[in-house]
This record gives C-alpha cells, structure tokens and sequence, in this order.
C-alpha cells in the first residue's frame, strides 16, 4: 500500500477513528497499532509478515537473555544471535545473488567452473530499515544503554510501526519504544502539524517528484544519445527527484505518526543548503547517517585505535561504502558510498587549512565554495545511485563534455509535457526552496505558516490544487527498492 494511492487515503482515516476511539485504553491501541501495520505490509506481500514475525520474536528474547545473562561470553554469544537471524535474512534475501554472481564471474575469470546457484526471490519492501532498527535494540541491551521491555505487542508494534515500516525514519527503541509505553492523548495542535507536514510531503512526492521522473528515466535510459546540456538536465532533475521523493515520504510517515500521538525523528534538514559533504550527510537521511555512527563508525575506529588519526580516516571510507552497499546489491551504490567516503575523509583532513582559508578569504566566499563544491560532489555521486551498471556511469560522466545534435525541445516532446507544464514544474521547484529556505531553522517545511489567514489558507489550497492537478496513478517512492 502505497502512501500516495486511493487505498492508502481510505485506510487512514479508518485507522485514525478506531484508533481514536481507543484513547483511553492505550494497550488495545497498540494491538490496534499492530494489526493495522501486518495489513499495511501484508497488502505487498503477505508472505514477508514472516521475515518482520521472526525479525521481531529474536530480537524480544534476544534482548531479555542478554539483560538476564551476567556473562559476558554468554551475552555476546546471545548477540551474535540477533546479529545472525536479522543480517542473515538480509543477506539472502537482498544480496546473496549479487555475490554469487560475482563470485561465479571470478572462478570464470580465473578458467574455473561456476559453482554457486542464484535464488528466485524478492527484494522484501523494507527490510533494510526495520532490520536496522530492531538490531539497535539488542545492541543497545547489550551495551547496557537500554532495559529490555517485557510487553511483547508494544515491542512488535515498534517494529512494524505502519508509518515508518517501509522506508524509515530508522528509529531507535530507545525513542520511539517508550512510547508504546504510555497512554497517548489527541492533542488539536499536533495533529494539525502532522497534516501540514504530511501535506508538505504529498506536494514533494507528486507535484516534484514524479514529474521529474519520466525526464529522468528518458535521459539516463538514453544517456549515450545525449550531450552535455541534456544529461547535466537530467542529473540535476534527479538530484530534485532523489530529494524530493524520500523527503517527502519521510514527512508522511512523520505526519501520519504524529496524528496518532507519536513523535518521530527528524530524517532531512535541508541538506541541499549544506556547505560540505560531511554537513550534507548530517542533514541528509538522518537516521540512517547517525545509527551508520553509532554501529559502524564508532565500533570500527574503536577497534582500530592503534592506528590514531589513520583509524578515523579507514573507518570514515569503510563506514561509508557500507552505507552505499546498504542502498543496493549493486556496484554502482558501493561506488556511490566509497565515494562520499573519500570527499567526506579529504574534508576531514583538511580541517584547519579550510579554516585558515576562511580568515583569509572571508567566510561568505567559502561557504559559498564549499556550497558549490558539495553539489558537484553530490550529482557525480548521483551518476553512480541512478545508473544501471558502473559503465553506464562512466558513459554518462564522459558524454557531461561532449556536444550532441539532441535538443531539450525533444525530450519535453518524448515525455509529452505542455509548456505550461513545464512552467509549474519550474514554478514548484522554486517554490519548494524557498519555503524550506525560510523555514530551515524547523522541523519541516510548512513548520512555520504565515500568521495571516489569507495567505495561510491559500497556501494549503496551493499545495491540494497543485496535487490533484499532478496526481497521475500512485508512484512508487524511490527508497522503496532499498
């Protein structure tokens, strides 16, 4: 079930009034919470229910032997447990048949006979994200940063929680757990603030988004038939595209959690105003780069402290080609994270020249350097999370510096887009930085509205009217093939 489909924005208002209807009785409403979310997930595939049941059971008698266990062999035993079930289904079902292939390519390469068999299976819609955040549970119980909850429906709601299930925020159990604990009240103002931000989120989705979707698959599916103005096009409307669709979703799921009292963490904080990659990264997907520092970075440069300054470095390169590795079984996304491994690793060595710098040549100057730098660095790596195989990145990246007879009148005509609306599309995209700019110091982009009623009110017809007009038939959301 789609956010952006007719079945979701009939789902949700039931689930809202049964929910509601409940506010006295916080325990049913978690089971409520629970069946609702089994269904949300089970209208993909119903079988999958089974990875998020058995993801869930583990990890809840996981954490309680490792909070009951006084050994400390015996408890890191009970976490290798954890680590196993929940990496191991995602090993199989997301990137086994990516390294048998490779490995069979290898024995070929080497005048060996292929060896290991492909499985016929399907990437499960969100088992990169639920599988993230239930670990942080056991290893947050393991070092002893969290007690292990004994309701067990409270801990599998937060697992499947139905807003976030498919495609984050990752949520920590020490967050969102908690408050599966207590009873939950309707309070007007947040509720309202959720349907801005849910509003916020739909006009992202599909008057940005899918409109500059069909120009984007046009453009990277025919990249060796353009030149430099045309893919420069379509790689800046990706990176509109990328932004525009994940954010977006990350605003539904935090608005339609916090219509049902839920506080959810904040995933974007305008990273495209970022003055370096490694703020980017602070600001982009937030909940993945932080749970990314806290289980990967910290535990590998930990580990490697013999090294000193060299350990930061290696664990800041590894830390991000996992994180590339974790969009995709795909070279190309490995490239993607070893790349903003090396930017994000160079930034951090020269520190104190890029200060010096800045006393010399003032610091509008260098933010606005940096601001530059941190786009250009950011559409090479969207070459690599778009294309299809490193050598259609490569081909792309060349043909940016050649000249081609293709012209942009061409491909609007192959997408069938109107000049008019072309100039909405434009018009959007203005539009939605602007709001963000302004309210950049918030939580999302409706966050602050005008105190003038006018001017509030018709924002919000805006942003309905610009909807409708642009809602063609439910899109899926791009983060969902991770």
């Amino acid at each position: 079930m789609l956010f952006n489909s007719l079945e979701y924005l009939l789902f949700l208002p039931v689930a809202f009034v049964l929910y509601w209807s409940l506010s006295d009785k916080y325990k049913i409403q978690n089971v409520l919470l629970l069946v609702l979310s089994y269904f949300f997930y089970s209208c993909w595939d119903w079988r999958f229910l089974s990875l998020i049941i058995i993801s869930s059971f583990t990890d809840y008698y996981v954490g309680k032997f490792i909070h009951n266990s006084k050994n400390k062999i015996t408890r890191k035993r009970f976490l290798y447990i954890s680590l196993l079930v929940n990496l191991g289904l995602l090993g199989v079902f997301k990137y086994y048949n990516f390294f048998a292939v490779e490995f069979n390519d290898l024995l070929g390469f080497f005048g060996l006979e292929a060896s290991m068999v492909t499985l016929n299976v399907i990437l499960p819609v969100g088992i990169s994200f639920y599988t993230f955040q239930t670990l942080s549970y056991t290893i947050d119980i393991y070092r002893g940063k969290l007690e292990p909850t004994d309701k067990m429906v409270d801990f599998f709601a937060y697992v499947a929680f139905f807003p976030q299930l498919v495609a984050g925020p990752i949520e920590r159990a020490k967050d969102l757990l908690p408050q599966f604990h207590v009873a939950r009240k309707f309070d007007y103002t947040k509720g309202i603030d959720g349907l801005r931000q849910m509003l916020w989120g739909f006009f992202k989705k599909v008057v940005i988004a899918d409109n500059c979707a069909p120009f984007v698959d046009l453009i990277f599916g025919h990249h060796a038939d353009y030149g430099a103005g045309i893919l420069l096009l379509g790689l800046a409307l990706f990176a509109l595209q990328l932004y525009a669709d994940f954010s977006g979703y990350s605003d539904i799921a935090i608005g339609t959690a916090r219509i049902f009292g839920f506080n959810l963490t904040q995933n974007f904080s305008t990273p495209y105003f970022a003055v370096s990659t490694t703020t980017l990264w602070r600001r982009w997907h937030i909940t993945l780069s932080t749970w990314a520092n806290e289980y990967v970075f910290l535990p590998i440069s930990s580990s490697l402290k013999r090294l000193k300054r060299r350990a930061v470095l290696l664990s800041l390169v590894i830390t991000f080609t996992l994180i590339g590795l974790w969009h995709g079984a795909n070279w190309t996304f490995v490239c993607f994270g070893l790349w903003h491994g090396l930017v994000v690793t160079f930034e951090y060595i020269t520190q104190k020249q890029r200060r010096q710098l800045t006393k010399k040549t003032g610091k509008s100057l260098m933010q606005f350097s940096g601001w530059f730098a941190t786009i250009i660095v950011w559409l090479i790596g969207c070459i690599f999370f778009r294309s299809a195989t490193i050598n259609d990145a490569f081909i792309y990246f060349k043909n940016i510096f050649t000249l081609s007879d293709k012209k942009l009148y061409e491909v609007i005509d192959t997408v069938g887009l109107t000049i008019n609306q072309l100039y909405i599309i434009i018009f959007s995209i203005i539009f939605l930085f602007t709001v963000e700019w302004l309210n950049r110091r918030q939580k999302h982009g409706l966050g602050n509205t005008p105190s003038n009623l006018i001017l509030r009110y018709g924002t919000y017809v805006l942003l309905c009217v610009l909807i409708m007009e642009y809602f063609h038939g439910q899109n899926s959301f791009v983060y969902f093939q991770f």
